[in-house]
């Protein structure tokens, strides 16, 4: 038996493929022709470290942001809604009915009070006063006086009692009106009202 210094030849097969290579100590050492292998799904995920989506770049012939298109609508639409008024509480419907009743009151009187100003300032009390005491004066009376009949305190006693009693009635027919309506509207349905968005 001869004593080799390298590698000794390799063993062959019956195939003619090159099969294991012995050493000068002996030992067998197998040798890999078949060439690199596909890595299997767990060899790949094992090799290359996780990365969430927003790690990827954008491509660099790619826009980032989206473009409007040149043809498209550009104006929003007005969003409708159509809504029913099925009921309404009579009590919050009397306390704001009284509330502008109030108003409305005050306003009466400010505007009673300054027409009277005025009406006397251009002389209306005056000249129809003296009209009405010569038609309706005798030689024992002076007739009837329109201007002290017409004074500013008396008339805004009585524009004052106007205003009291229109409270009253303005907040008492408002609740009426809120029970009748909650009548009607479970007949018939309710008001119908349809609200649109600014634009």
């Amino acid at each position: 038996m001869s004593g080799a210094t390298g590698a000794g030849a390799a063993m062959t097969g019956d195939s003619g493929a090159r099969g294991p290579a012995a050493d000068a100590q002996g030992a067998t050492t197998v040798t890999d022709t078949r060439g690199p292998q596909p890595a299997t799904d767990g060899q790949e995920r094992s090799a290359q470290p996780y990365h969430p989506p927003q790690a990827y770049a954008a491509p660099a012939g790619t826009d980032a942001q989206r473009k409007a298109r040149t043809g498209a609508r550009t104006t929003p639409r007005t969003r409708k809604a159509r809504l029913r008024v099925a009921k309404a509480d009579p009590w919050s419907v009397m306390k704001v009915s009284f509330l502008l009743s109030i108003a409305l009151g005050i306003c009466t009187i400010v505007a009673s009070a300054v027409l009277w100003m005025v009406m006397d300032a251009m002389g209306v009390f005056s000249t129809v006063g003296g009209t009405i005491s010569e038609a309706t004066g005798s030689n024992e009376s002076n007739g009837f006086d329109l201007q002290s009949f017409l004074s500013l305190p008396r008339v805004l006693v009585f524009t004052s009692v106007i205003a009291v009693i229109d409270v009253v009635l303005m907040t008492a027919l408002a609740t009426l009106g809120a029970f009748i309506y909650n009548l009607s509207a479970g007949f018939v349905g309710g008001v119908e009202l349809t609200l649109a968005e600014d634009e």
